[in-house]
């Protein structure tokens, strides 16, 4: 078996229990008001913008022996520079403060998801990263156009003013999972392997908890209201 079909078959329960989470299940469904988007939207920009210092992390711990895993991760790093930009873009365009994201921090998920990915590299393996690279690329590619499709509806938004970021990212994901696979299939350790497999499963769930933590905090406002 192909790595790529394990890494799916051995994260399937995980992957399953991400989709299912009820925001994201609503979303997809009915789309979100103004201000949970917008909430999305920022929590995305802090973990977005450290896209590029990870991978230029896991190329740091790599050995010469890495050098084609070296090379994949200096082209990803070409492609996604800029990324957290497109984010700002759509947050202004949405009548949000980016500013304000800017110079803010993420929520505490969105923290610990980040800093667990910073760990992994530095102290399991720097291949660790594409167990990140999978939930997040893959979940765009999945998830992404039919998000921006719902929610354009539920928020009555013409155009991709307030899209560029959920639309864009969900078209060059598609392409990106298929790099992913080819990358993977290279990795032959065991070791490296299982830090794929484990850092995916930590990252479905870490990554779920934004969404969450993004409808609780939404859900308080409401009933304070």
């Amino acid at each position: 078996m192909p790595y790529f079909d394990d890494l799916l078959l051995q994260t399937r329960k995980e992957r399953d229990a991400f989709i299912a989470t009820p925001v994201i299940q609503r979303a997809l469904r009915d789309g979100v008001d103004r201000a949970m988007y917008l909430d999305f939207l920022g929590q995305a920009y802090h973990h977005v913008r450290h896209t590029c210092r990870l991978l230029s992390c896991a190329i740091a711990q790599c050995s010469d022996d890495d050098q084609t895993y070296i090379n994949s991760l200096l082209q990803y790093i070409e492609e996604e520079k800029g990324h957290e930009e497109w984010i700002l873009d759509d947050i202004r365009d949405l009548g949000g403060d980016s500013e304000a994201v800017r110079h803010g921090q993420g929520d505490l998920p969105c923290r610990l998801m980040v800093a667990y990915v910073y760990y992994a590299i530095g102290h399991i393996s720097p291949y660790a990263l594409l167990g990140m690279v999978h939930v997040l690329e893959g979940m765009s590619a999945a998830l992404a156009l039919t998000a921006a499709s719902t929610l354009k509806q539920s928020l009555a938004i013409e155009g991709n003013a307030g899209f560029s970021y959920l639309s864009s990212h969900g078209t060059l994901d598609q392409e990106h999972v298929a790099f992913f696979q080819d990358l993977v299939n290279d990795v032959g350790d065991p070791d490296d392997q299982r830090a794929i497999i484990d850092m995916a499963k930590v990252i479905y769930q870490l990554y779920g908890d934004i969404f969450t933590a993004i409808e609780q905090a939404h859900a308080g406002d409401r009933n304070a209201a």
